[in-house]
């Protein structure tokens, strides 16, 4: 009998719930199937239900049968993605990494809420507002949650400090922070500039801007821009810089959808770099507004790009906020370069799984090492708008100059001591010990890079800690190919620790081959 009355009782729910929906939405309404199941569901379902996490499980179903592109982000999703696009954040100012489990200063932002009450390269954290942080395994992300707060809020750090036997607590009033997205400005050749940018975000104009007055005014004719990594961003970012290349009403590019009437965006006249001499350097993971800019510099003939085939990321998310804070970002459109190409490359609704291994299909069938093995039909074949080169669509932007990957460079062994992250820690323990030595040896960047060789005893020290991790060159001859990329980048790394990014970069773009290559062509044009 009680049973009977379960059911019924479930039976009369469900008959409520139809008859509600009937009458606010009528009809067989596909909104009408949804919210009768999620009801139903939060209403009879065996076992309680999170109907937060119910919904957002939906969501999420549905967007990934759409296209690669398109996603659902949780608040705290939200705020970590925007993060890096807005160009600042709040917190106490340090660029710091892990060593063990101790938190490390790596450098205090300049003019930043740490520096400014003392905080030295080379401190150890130990402690937040008297929790400690260090010798507990605590995560990165709950260090992180413990260290930034919204400005103008105080947190108190204990301090550990080379030479002084007790902690050190100093009390931080958090700041906003900048988050540069232009990493590397320098000469890299008389009269050649160099730019490297990391995404396209909020202050990335600006900061390029600033790139070029300083580059300008050390004699710069003409300009490296790398985009190697550069995974995308704000699409008027993107326009901005395209913008500094092309002549008045210039086409940078157009984007069209189903719903989304053409728009186009075209250069104004105005820019600083409509001269000169420019060569756009990318890679396989190149994207989105990155390839903009590389696809209206080739089309419009302004400049040659040199690499490897980009990422192929041709659609335009729109961001819909949420009212709880969470976001939806959904495809709305499709951009294409100058010459009408969409670069989006291939994909299968609800195949996330094929799309992401692009890249090990790209090195199985020898596309990253050999251009002969890449193929184009006729129908994805294009003109550029002034000298009618041939360039193609249907997956990203195909480099005018190729450059294959260096397989002989880039040895297993290295990988293997890259992925155990042998390679970092090493470096950072050596900056450690040393810090005070090589600020004393070496007080400029400049004598640093003359005459500072890697010790072979760092070097020891990796294959050493390699070894304890079973890891070892397959043969004398890989070890051989190995150390001398290996020493290059331990001297860049210590570099980045001892002044920033730009120098890092200063020491590695001598072994990178695109950046190589670009010099070459730069130079013969």
């Amino acid at each position: 009998m009680k049973k009977n009355i379960i059911t019924l009782a479930a039976l009369l729910l469900t008959l409520s719930l139809h008859a509600q929906f009937r009458i606010n939405m009528g009809g067989d309404s596909p909104l009408r199937k949804l919210q009768i199941a999620e009801m139903a569901i939060n209403n009879l379902y065996v076992d309680t239900v999170d109907e937060s996490k119910l919904v957002e499980d939906a969501i999420r179903g549905m967007l990934k049968e759409l296209d690669p592109h398109s996603s659902y982000a949780t608040p705290k999703e939200v705020k970590s993605l925007n993060e890096p696009l807005q160009g600042n954040f709040d917190g106490i100012g340090v660029q710091f990494n892990m060593i063990e489990d101790t938190l490390l200063v790596i450098q205090p932002v300049v003019k930043g809420p740490s520096e400014k009450v003392g905080i030295l390269a080379g401190d150890r954290i130990i402690n937040v507002n008297d929790t400690a942080i260090a010798g507990v395994k605590m995560s990165r992300e709950d260090i992180m949650k413990r260290l930034r707060g919204p400005r103008g809020t105080k947190v108190k750090l204990g301090i550990l400090r080379r030479g002084v036997p007790e902690t050190m607590y100093f009390t931080v009033t958090r700041d906003r922070i900048p988050v540069k997205s232009v990493t590397a400005v320098y000469m890299i050749r008389p009269e050649i500039g160099y730019i490297r940018i990391e995404n396209f975000g909020a202050t990335t104009y600006q900061e390029f801007m600033e790139g070029v007055r300083t580059l300008k005014e050390q004699g710069m004719k003409s300009l490296l821009l790398d985009l190697q990594e550069n995974g995308g961003g704000y699409l008027q970012a993107a326009v901005q810089i395209a913008n500094e290349f092309l002549p008045d009403k210039d086409l940078i590019v157009y984007t069209e959808g189903r719903t989304s009437q053409r728009m186009d965006y075209r250069a104004e006249g105005n820019g600083q770099l409509r001269s000169g001499k420019v060569v756009v350097l990318v890679n396989e993971f190149t994207a989105s507004a990155a390839e903009i800019v590389s696809g209206a510099i080739q089309d419009q003939d302004r400049g040659l790009v040199v690499g490897r085939r980009t990422f192929g990321k041709g659609l335009v998310q729109r961001p819909i906020d949420l009212p709880d804070g969470s976001m939806i970002r959904l495809t709305i459109s499709h951009y294409y370069t100058p010459s009408g190409r969409c670069i989006q490359k291939p994909y299968k609704k609800g195949d996330l799984k094929e799309y992401e291994m692009d890249f090990e299909n790209r090195l199985k069938h020898g596309e990253l090492t050999n251009p002969d093995s890449i193929h184009f039909a006729d129908s994805m074949k294009y003109q550029t708008l002034r000298q009618h080169r041939t360039v193609y669509g249907g997956g990203g932007i195909m480099p005018d100059v190729f450059v294959p990957l260096d397989t002989l460079q880039y040895t297993r062994f290295h990988r293997q001591l890259a992925a155990k992250n042998i390679i970092v820690e090493n470096s950072l323990r050596y900056i450690d010990n040393h810090r005070a030595q090589l600020k004393k040896s070496y007080p400029t960047f400049q004598q640093f890079n003359k005459e500072f060789e890697v010790p072979q005893s760092l070097l020891d020290t990796i294959l050493a800690a390699a070894e304890k991790q079973k890891i070892k060159a397959k043969d004398d001859d890989e070890l051989k190919r190995t150390l001398p990329y290996l020493s290059k980048q331990l001297k860049g790394l210590i570099a980045r620790d001892l002044w920033d990014m730009s120098e890092y970069f200063q020491i590695m773009n001598e072994v990178n081959h695109i950046v190589q290559k670009g010099l070459e062509v730069i130079s013969k044009e």
